[in-house]
C-alpha cells in the first residue's frame, strides 16, 4: 500500500474514532447536537442509539487500523493490508453514501468523499 493511500485510510480512522466520541459520550452537548442539528430533547431521547451508531464507527476505525498493521508474517504484509484496508474503506463509504441519502447529505462530503479518495488511492496502490 502506498503512502498516500495510508494516509488517507489513517485519516478516515482518526474521523471515526472522533464520530465515536461524539457519538457516545458528547451527543447531549451544544456542540454536537448543532453539529448534527438536534434539539436537546431529542439528542437525550436518542442518546442510546447514538451510543450504538458509535460503537459500530468504532468498529470501522478498528478495522481501518488493523489494515495499516497487519501483523501475520505467514501472509504477505502487503496484500493482506491492502485487502483489510480495501475492505474497511469500503464499509466506511456504503455507510456514508447510505448515511447521505437516508440522514444527512453532508455525510456525503464528510465520510464518503474522503473514502473514496482513499479507495481511488488504494486501487492506485
Amino acid at each position: 500500500m502506498q503512502l498516500v493511500a495510508k494516509i488517507l485510510v489513517a485519516l478516515i480512522a482518526l474521523e471515526h474514532i472522533y464520530i465515536l466520541v461524539m457519538e457516545m459520550f458528547l451527543w447531549t452537548t451544544p456542540r454536537v447536537r448543532a453539529t448534527f442539528g438536534l434539539t436537546a430533547e431529542f439528542a437525550q431521547a436518542t442518546k442510546s442509539l447514538a451510543a450504538n451508531q458509535g460503537l459500530y464507527n468504532g468498529f470501522l476505525a478498528a478495522g481501518l487500523i488493523w489494515g495499516l498493521f497487519y501483523p501475520d508474517a505467514a501472509v504477505s504484509h502487503n496484500i493482506a493490508l491492502f485487502n483489510i484496508a480495501l475492505f474497511f474503506v469500503g464499509c466506511v463509504l456504503v455507510a456514508g453514501v447510505f448515511g447521505g441519502f437516508t440522514a444527512k447529505r453532508s455525510i456525503l462530503v464528510v465520510q464518503a468523499l474522503p473514502a473514496l479518495l482513499a479507495l481511488v488511492a488504494l486501487l492506485l496502490s
